[in-house]
């Protein structure tokens, strides 16, 4: 596996599923990287120097090299196609590519508008509707009770990207009062991902249950 010439940094914010994904990532392929906490509570996610990087004032966001990046699915296909030569995180036959696809757009939306947003009410105070997102969350973590009965990942019997991109939201769902007490095959899958070399935890709140 290729590894960068110096270590990656990585631009994030400690309660940040989006940044968690990607340092859960970076940890996975054991590449070599600087963490660096960037001040949301303080504005800074909105100065001049880091909208330099992130165009919309975002977390997480990435300097490799000459490359910077931002949008934490962007990051992981780039991370991906990058330093993953065997092409196990993103597969490169086309119908399982697509398969990994469908999940980033899962992560995009239903993950982001159902588990993510219902959290930033409860852990953010964020003035969101929370019942539309439970209800959200509720729907597709029905889908994806039914889609993991068969066992193994997300889109197939090896972990991939759609993996990480949907698993911190899932694994801290309960924290925006979302209950994954039904969901046996879901919790499941979260213990395969948890007994992956190199995971690391995200950082917990006081509001989980």
């Amino acid at each position: 596996m290729p590894v960068p010439a110096q270590p990656i940094r990585l631009y994030r914010f400690g309660l940040s599923g989006h940044s968690h994904r990607v340092e859960l990532f970076l940890s996975l392929l054991g590449l070599p990287f600087e963490a660096i906490d960037v001040d949301l509570p303080g504005g800074e996610h909105k100065t001049p120097t880091f909208l330099a990087r992130s165009p919309f004032g975002q977390v997480p966001a990435i300097e490799d090299g000459e490359v910077a990046l931002a949008d934490s699915n962007a990051i992981l296909v780039y991370l991906a196609g990058r330093y993953d030569e065997a092409g196990r995180w993103l597969p490169r036959d086309p119908l399982a590519a697509a398969e990994v696809q469908r999940w980033l757009s899962v992560a995009a939306g239903f993950l982001a508008y159902g588990p993510a947003a219902a959290r930033l009410v409860t852990v953010f105070k964020a003035q969101l509707d929370h019942e539309r997102a439970k209800a959200i969350a509720a729907r597709l973590y029905g889908v994806m009770e039914a889609h993991l009965a068969r066992g193994g990942f997300l889109a197939g019997p090896q972990p991939t990207i759609a993996d990480i991109a949907n698993y911190t939201y899932t694994a801290v769902a309960p924290e925006g009062g979302v209950s994954l007490q039904d969901y046996p095959n879901i919790r499941a899958w979260l213990s395969r991902i948890e007994t992956l070399p190199g995971f690391v935890p995200m950082r917990r709140t006081a509001v989980a249950a």
